[in-house]
């Protein structure tokens, strides 16, 4: 098998803009060609895994545990404390801004946190081998607006990436969703109205206004509250099939 192909005969639409920004200092290069390669599970890739078997989760983290997904994590915030405050589960982020991952894993390192691990690329390619049903929690924190509607379908929030994630999500499972783009929340809203897999969770408007108690604010929206732009937090529901 090789990577999809859309209708149209061009390569796979990525959701994610630019692959790397400023020159990586040397202590990242050599955290990319060497922590990296122990954080980085086997099997993800097109090429080494061109049959999408599913991944040995027991292998990969040492046991039988959760397992949560954080579709670009940018530099790592919310997921290195996420892992501290949940050493019980097991953490796979994904991230394909190469200057974002440089800046990760030189911080697990350095804390020793044992329940991450990293994937440098696209996430749809892991949703492929993550065993059907495993994913208890997913969190997608400010990603990529893509504003300009004729972009609109690049967006994460989208068909292309939701059915493999709910197909990778136990029944029950929680989607997080943080933008402070509204047209994104609409749009968002708009795509899991048309999905039978999920429902949003919200019952009045402080329950997508009010962070969940467990967050931690990322530089990202450090930045979006300092330009005046208000945050929502919109939680999903991955329902029963």
């Amino acid at each position: 098998m090789s990577p999809p192909k859309r209708e149209d005969g061009a390569p796979w639409r990525n959701f994610y803009g630019r692959r790397r920004g400023k020159t990586l200092r040397p202590g990242q290069v050599e955290h990319l060609e060497t922590t990296l390669e122990y954080l980085r599970p086997a099997g993800i890739g097109w090429d080494e895994n061109p049959d999408r078997n599913p991944l040995d989760l027991i292998e990969i983290f040492g046991n039988d545990r959760p397992i949560w997904l954080e579709i670009g994590f940018g530099s790592g915030e919310h997921l290195l404390a996420m892992a501290e405050r949940y050493p019980g589960v097991g953490f796979i982020g994904c991230e394909p801004f190469v200057n974002g991952v440089a800046t990760l894993v030189p911080r697990i390192a350095a804390r020793k946190i044992e329940n991450i691990r990293v994937h440098p690329g696209d996430a749809r390619d892991l949703l492929d081998v993550i065993p059907k049903g495993k994913l208890e929690k997913v969190f997608l924190l400010y990603p990529d607006p893509w504003p300009k509607k004729k972009h609109h379908r690049r967006r994460f929030m989208n068909p292309e990436a939701l059915v493999p994630m709910a197909r990778a999500m136990a029944d029950g499972a929680e989607l997080r969703v943080a933008t402070d783009i509204a047209d994104y929340v609409r749009h968002s809203l708009e795509t899991v109205a048309q999905d039978a897999n999920f429902q949003w969770e919200a019952e009045c408007a402080e329950d997508w206004r009010r962070p969940w108690k467990d967050w931690t604010r990322t530089r990202y929206e450090a930045k979006a509250i300092r330009e005046g732009r208000s945050p929502h937090y919109l939680t999903f529901r991955r329902v029963c099939g």
